[in-house]
């Protein structure tokens, strides 16, 4: 929860930001535009205890323990590449972290070079079951081997705050949707930052189809495929760019999540036969360097993926989205395509907190001594580029060297080692 102090500050900003809103109508300046690589602001002085402050997180007593769903639960699958350049997809039969144990569906009929959802049908529920009962040839495998569990598409269905603590901790209204743009990466990959960029991450539950999502019936017939996932998301440039009158359009947050390396996945995709239970129960969980910073279970959701697609469908055409300075729908055509993931949102403990009084006092003397009133520039540009020269000197972002992990309950691990250009 915040606090009286950080609510009224939020009060503030809110209104310096409709203030900002009447400033872009009476001289045309358009928030988007306004992007600098450095923030230039007045050398004020900067609380000492900043760099320290951090959100709080609810974590379960018991650590999590990683292991793989109960065959009667749901199957697990993942794949690897063959010598040949093929995908080779595997039936998942243990886990113990840095290895796996496989059955080759090649073994049991499949063919090379199929997504998951088609090797697997191919080879048939019946033997894939009988495959792990009676302990068929098995293979162990690297997972830094392990292919990206997500399918290699660039466009997804990504939700904000979706998690109640989490929309506390950003000060958002409600759950709203964007379209993220990018690859999935593998379990094992990296991550550039950039100077001047405030990188934080999240943790959330994706889910894939065997099949387009045109309507709620293709999603209850649909086979289901679970992975975890993480969104990456450059908080100087959302705050560039973030419509403060409106969060839930979500303005700035295609452009400050997408990207390479923005979408790491887990290794495994998990085909559960209950997914509504599969979802409830299913932990993840966020660490940077060791420390746990994020730890939820998916029945915390506000809405489910169910109503999440559709919500999706039911507004999803509408080209109110932008990404990369262009018009672009939640959807296109109102389908959610085969190869495209639905992300869950994630739960509270993210680094991101709101702006603090003396950014907003800053952003003012800024905006006044700096002479930017006079330029027609909004109060909400300066009070943005405070806020971000005070959290790049405070360091409490990603940074180079750091290694972050996103782990699950059944659905296995992935970390990234964030490196310079």
């Amino acid at each position: 929860m915040i606090g009286r102090g950080a609510c009224v500050s939020i009060g503030i900003l809110l209104g310096l930001f409709a203030s900002a809103v009447h400033a872009q109508e009476r001289y045309g300046v358009d928030i988007a535009e306004i992007v600098v690589t450095e923030p230039v602001a007045l050398p004020l002085p900067m609380s000492s205890d900043r760099a320290h402050r951090s959100n709080r997180i609810s974590s379960e007593p018991e650590p999590l323990r990683a292991g793989l769903a109960p065959p009667s639960a749901g199957l697990t699958f993942a794949q690897t590449l063959r010598a040949t350049g093929q995908p080779a997809t595997l039936l998942v039969a243990a886990y113990d972290g840095d290895t796996i144990e496989g059955i080759d569906l090649a073994a049991l009929g499949a063919k090379d070079g199929l997504d998951v959802f088609d090797a697997s049908a191919m080879v048939g529920e019946a033997r894939l079951m009988a495959a792990l009962a009676e302990g068929g040839a098995r293979a162990r495998y690297r997972v830094a081997d392990l292919l990206p569990s997500g399918a290699m598409f660039d466009r997804h269905l990504a939700t904000g705050t979706n998690f109640p603590a989490h929309a506390s901790e950003t000060g958002s209204p409600g759950v709203f949707n964007f379209p993220k743009f990018g690859m999935p990466t593998p379990p094992r990959s990296s991550l550039v930052v950039r100077a001047g960029t405030l990188m934080d991450y999240e943790v959330e539950i994706c889910v894939r189809f065997d099949r387009d999502i045109r309507t709620m019936v293709d999603f209850e017939t649909a086979r289901k495929g679970f992975f975890l996932c993480g969104d990456f998301t450059d908080r100087a440039l959302l705050v560039r760019l973030i419509d403060p009158n409106n969060i839930a359009s979500g303005r700035g947050f295609s452009d400050s999540k997408s990207g390479p390396g923005y979408f790491p996945s887990g290794p495994f995709l998990v085909i559960p036969r209950d997914w509504r239970d599969f979802v409830r129960n299913e932990r993840i969980v966020t660490r940077v360097n060791g420390e746990v910073r994020q730890d939820a279970r998916g029945g915390g959701m506000i809405l489910d993926f169910e109503a999440l697609v559709a919500k999706a469908i039911a507004g999803g055409g509408e080209g109110r989205y932008t990404y990369l300075g262009k018009s672009v729908p939640l959807i296109e055509n109102g389908i959610i395509p085969r190869g495209a993931s639905v992300m869950s949102g994630t739960s509270e403990g993210v680094i991101f907190m709101p702006p603090m009084r003396e950014d907003i006092v800053g952003g003012i003397i800024d905006h006044v001594l700096l002479g930017r009133f006079l330029s027609g520039r909004p109060l909400f540009f300066s009070i943005g580029n405070r806020f971000i020269r005070n959290e790049l000197m405070a360091g409490r972002y990603l940074k180079i060297n750091d290694r972050l992990e996103h782990a699950s309950s059944t659905m296995g691990g992935l970390s990234v080692e964030l490196i310079g250009p």
